[in-house]
């Protein structure tokens, strides 16, 4: 992956960082995209160029400012010179039971989860058509075994599952996109997650009896963009075999 040019939407944080990671040490240039975690952000940058001196560069946006996402893109290749591969992290993630979805609920979640992930696509495709470049997009288990509590966020990631296939076939030959679809990997930095006999029974429902890593779903996203060529419109599931034991 040497000299790739690769755009981490929510890159500064846990799955986000851990990808980062991975596509810098394959010899990747990273463009970190944060919305407000500057400090992780900055630390992140400063260890991966340490290693790699300007490798890495950041760019900060919410992206729900659809009028913003154009220039995310338009950053990165002023900085780089090109563009090769788009990785559609950045997640909102919240319950939203039915009696009490909001208008804001629904704009959030579904903004970040499945509008955002359109519009960069779209304006990253001229650059990815001309380096035959990929999309990964980050979905989640859930998209197809919903979590009760959680119909806006399902039906987001549900879209986004469908907008990987559809991208697929819009914008092949020249470029592929994939998805990984994880499942307990990091707990949710929320307190409704935070009781130990929850955690069990979701820990006890994978098939490999335990959690992965935020490198496990990294490792993933890598084999997509370097190791699989001849793979477009397909999602991998990296869940322990929670999704077929549910």
């Amino acid at each position: 992956m040497d000299e790739k040019v690769v755009l981490i939407t929510g890159g500064a944080r846990r799955v986000g960082a851990a990808i980062c990671r991975a596509l810098h040490a394959a010899g990747a240039n990273i463009m970190i995209h944060h919305r407000r975690s500057v400090e992780d952000a900055r630390a992140l940058q400063s260890e991966l160029n340490a290693a790699r001196p300007d490798s890495v560069a950041l760019v900060q946006a919410d992206l729900l400012h659809l009028a913003l996402v154009p220039s995310i893109v338009t950053e990165t290749v002023n900085r780089f010179g090109r563009l090769d591969v788009v990785v559609n992290n950045a997640s909102s993630f919240y319950p939203s039971p039915m009696g009490e979805i909001t208008e804001q609920a629904w704009d959030d979640l579904v903004g970040t989860n499945l509008k955002t992930p359109l519009f960069l696509s779209q304006a990253s495709a001229p650059h990815l058509k001309r380096s035959h470049g990929c999309i990964v997009n980050i979905v989640d288990i859930h998209a197809d075994r919903p979590m009760r509590g959680y119909a806006v966020y399902t039906a987001a990631k549900g879209g986004l599952v469908a907008l990987t296939r559809a991208l697929a076939s819009e914008l092949g030959p020249e470029i592929r996109v994939n998805g990984v679809s994880p499942g307990p990997i990091l707990w949710p930095e929320d307190e409704r997650w935070s009781d130990d006999l929850a955690r069990q029974r979701i820990i006890h429902s994978t098939l490999l009896k335990r959690v992965g890593e935020p490198e496990d779903v990294a490792r993933t996203v890598r084999f997509l963009i370097y190791d699989a060529p001849y793979v477009t419109g397909q999602i991998i599931a990296v869940d322990g075999g929670r999704s077929i034991n549910l």
